[in-house]
């Protein structure tokens, strides 16, 4: 039997080199950092104008007390998909004065409203526990409003942490 050989060309050999090289440096260019944090864009961009927006109906011009409100959120979010917050009205419920309205707003999520838990005089406290899920590291807000017009505030910056699925 006679084996016929095909000879190598350079152009052959060229383009294994080429080839090899591009398989060698793959790794390295797919593990690459970007320097600095790229923006969200699209559904996933913060929404100031909507966070505004909701803080501005609630408050109705009005400036809240940064007292008789406790907002109880992790500082760090190991799970941002459920992060847990709990929002209670320190002040006594009254016959003539109640929490009417708690709010939880997330500041940098897309639909900042987070939570809208309204309350009456029969219930006898005023508090809420929710599970929030937070686009970024931001600020929780918890807004609540009295019978008597009385605004009550408190908020909590919230780290969040990669998780293992790359969120």
């Amino acid at each position: 039997m006679s084996a016929t050989t095909t000879p190598i060309t350079r152009r052959d050999v060229v383009a294994g080199v080429v080839a090899g090289g591009a398989a060698l440096a793959l790794p390295a260019i797919a593990q690459t950092v970007p320097a600095t944090k790229a923006a969200l864009v699209g559904p996933l961009a913060p929404n100031p104008v909507e966070f505004k927006k909701v803080l501005d109906e609630f408050t109705r011009g009005k400036t809240p007390k940064a007292e008789g409100l406790t907002l109880d959120v992790s500082i760090l979010a190991d799970n941002p998909s459920a992060v847990p917050v709990k929002v209670k009205v320190d002040l006594p419920i009254t016959d003539k004065d109640w929490c009417e309205e708690i709010i939880v707003l997330a500041e940098l999520n897309p639909s900042p409203l987070a939570c809208r838990v309204k309350f009456t005089q029969a219930n006898g406290t005023a508090e809420a526990a929710v599970r929030v899920r937070l686009s970024q590291t931001q600020t929780i807000h918890a807004l609540a409003r009295m019978k008597s017009g009385q605004l009550l505030a408190a908020k909590q910056a919230v780290t969040v942490a990669a998780s293992g699925c790359g969120m």
